[in-house]
């Protein structure tokens, strides 16, 4: 139960930094670099880190693409 609980809130606070850059292109980009990592902590758990940064990782660029810059905006991404 409680790693179940510390997953979910782990991929909820990702979820929250998903977003950064202006541009659809960054934050998609960079919302999968850091669901991707979180889902392969959070898969690890669990002993499946390959399918938890897959799933993260598709996560994190869906969210960073459905979200406008006026929403969630953390500045220029360090590859500009």
């Amino acid at each position: 139960m409680k790693r179940t609980i510390f997953a979910m809130t782990v991929m909820l606070s990702a979820l929250g930094l998903s977003a950064c850059g202006h541009s659809t292109g960054d934050r998609a980009l960079s919302g999968a670099g850091i669901g991707a990592g979180v889902g392969a902590v959070g898969g690890l758990m669990f002993g499946a880190p390959l399918e938890g940064a897959l799933v993260g990782g598709a996560v994190g660029a869906g969210t960073g693409a459905l979200t406008s810059h006026h929403q969630v905006n953390l500045g220029r991404p360090v590859w500009r």
